[in-house]
């Protein structure tokens, strides 16, 4: 085994993904201390020195990762994930640049990529994205209709709430999430419209309940998805590695037969 092996061997190993989730997890700790004025007037050199060990073992972990990996390190979404996340870490944060020093906190992000579940996660959400862009034309198609049709209806008595598609398009996104909508909007309206309901609760039954959990659907099935092809490429390189295996055992034993 090369040293390029030796190192990306030791990357792939518990030991040290735990470990560089142990660093992600300590940076995070150390960036939100950092927002505290008191902490920094007693210990800010400290918190100073810790994030930039923290950031200098990152540093130093994607350096590995490109020695050993060489271009195929960008071929994995995730390696370039973690690259972009550092990369922005090392911008020097002056006073015009100082949104950078925000940014710090996106470090946190590297645990998507470390943690094997919340990477399903993820990829589950990214999978979801083209039959969610269905669902969202669907969405958006009913929100145009009930948006027209609530202006038309009840713009004229309610035009803080109804009076132009957009604010009538925002007061149907606020009764879709259900917050505050019987009594902040929609029995204000049945005063002054007593039929109103008719309205609302056919709205709400399409957007909350039927549409919204088309998307949750989505999701489920595409992390479902993203598990099985996970656990399908875990199975095959099992396998390979046991053939590969059997093959070095018979070759030995073909030498030791062919040996006087």
């Amino acid at each position: 085994m090369s040293f390029r092996d030796r190192i990306g061997a030791i990357l792939d190993t518990a030991a040290m993904q735990n470990f560089i989730l142990g660093v992600i997890l300590f940076n995070a700790a150390i960036l939100g201390i950092g927002t505290s004025q008191s902490m920094m007037a007693q210990v800010g050199p400290l918190i100073v020195i810790l994030d930039k060990i923290c950031l200098a073992i990152f540093t130093v972990e994607i350096a590995a990762k490109l020695f050993a990996r060489g271009p195929g390190f960008f071929r994995k979404g995730w390696n370039i994930f973690d690259f972009v996340i550092v990369a922005i870490s090392l911008i020097p944060a002056a006073q015009n640049l100082s949104v950078l020093r925000a940014l710090r906190i996106l470090r946190l992000l590297r645990v998507l990529s470390v943690a094997p579940s919340l990477r399903r996660v993820v990829e589950g959400l990214i999978n979801a994205l083209p039959g969610m862009g269905s669902v969202f034309l669907l969405m958006g198609l009913i929100f145009y209709i009930a948006a027209v049709m609530a202006t038309n209806l009840f713009g004229s008595e309610f035009p803080h709430w109804f009076g132009t598609l957009g604010r009538s398009g925002y007061s149907l996104f606020q009764v879709m999430t259900l917050e505050s909508w019987s009594m902040g909007i929609v029995r204000p309206v049945m005063e002054v419209y007593p039929e109103a309901w008719a309205f609302f609760v056919p709205f709400i039954l399409v957007t909350t309940f039927a549409v919204v959990n088309l998307v949750v659907g989505l999701i489920v099935n595409s992390m479902q998805d993203a598990h099985h092809t996970e656990d399908t490429e875990k199975t095959e390189g099992y396998r390979d590695e046991v053939l590969n295996r059997l093959t070095e055992i018979e070759a030995l034993l073909k030498d030791q037969r062919k040996a006087p």
